[in-house]
């Protein structure tokens, strides 16, 4: 089991819901936190909360200001990328502006981090990537154009990495949680089974982090539903969704 006491890590989308619940987990862990995203005060008001935490703010859609974030980081024992952008979107109300945005924070907003951080942890030969995925990136789902995509582009990413990496001293994790309550998912109209509190998910994170398993999906048994949906005729897939 790892323990996170004295570690270094970068929480990026820190400030709100999901990011801003693993940040004071991981701070009653003991660790040393950088926080991340683009509200610079509601991280300057979250690490003066925190035990050992300081703010780090930047935009993941603007690779300046990526690269620029990057060089006040110091060593780094691990990184979360938990940055997200949701609209609930149907193909018939297709906006392209708000999807485009989705795939820019939840994709590419991954790549610009991890192409600051992979080369670094690649010569040191040692960190962990924790990459938030999410149950709607299994398979395709009604209302999700943009977001189920880029999560799968994420999970996929995830997938990647750990082809090249195993082996080494860097640790891949993608963790694809279910429904959180956050002002993200307070924009769905619909039912949301099993749905969990901020605190209740990142504390499935952090013993996610601990296991060191490469992929974990919660909450069982909602979570069933997507992994071995994947093996259901689609048509019965969307008929049980």
């Amino acid at each position: 089991m790892t323990s996170f006491k004295d570690q270094t890590w970068w929480i990026v989308g820190a400030s709100e819901g999901l990011g801003r619940a693993l940040a004071e987990a991981l701070d009653e862990a003991g660790a040393r936190l950088i926080l991340s995203a683009r509200n610079a005060t509601r991280l300057d008001v979250l690490a003066a909360r925190l035990e050992n935490a300081k703010s780090l703010p930047l935009d993941v859609t603007d690779a300046a200001s990526v690269e620029t974030a990057a060089r006040d980081l110091g060593p780094l024992d691990g990184v979360i990328y938990c940055a997200g952008a949701y609209d609930p979107l149907a193909a018939q109300d297709w906006q392209p502006e708000a999807i485009e945005a989705m795939c820019e924070v939840n994709f590419m907003g991954a790549m610009r981090v991890l192409g600051q951080i992979v080369p670094a942890f690649c010569k040191r030969d040692r960190g962990q990537i924790v990459l938030i995925g999410s149950l709607a990136g299994f398979t395709g789902l009604p209302g999700a154009i943009g977001y189920g995509a880029s999560k799968a582009a994420l999970m996929h990413l995830g997938e990647n990495l750990q082809a090249d990496l195993r082996g080494t001293g860097v640790r891949v994790q993608v963790i694809n949680p279910g429904f959180i309550r956050t002002r993200l998912t307070d924009k769905n109209q619909f039912k949301m089974p099993q749905i969990l509190e901020p605190k209740d998910a990142a504390d499935r994170c952090l013993r996610a982090m601990r296991r060191g398993r490469f992929s974990t999906s919660f909450p069982a048994p909602f979570s069933w539903v997507f992994t071995i949906g994947r093996l259901l005729p689609r048509r019965l897939f969307l008929k049980l969704m």
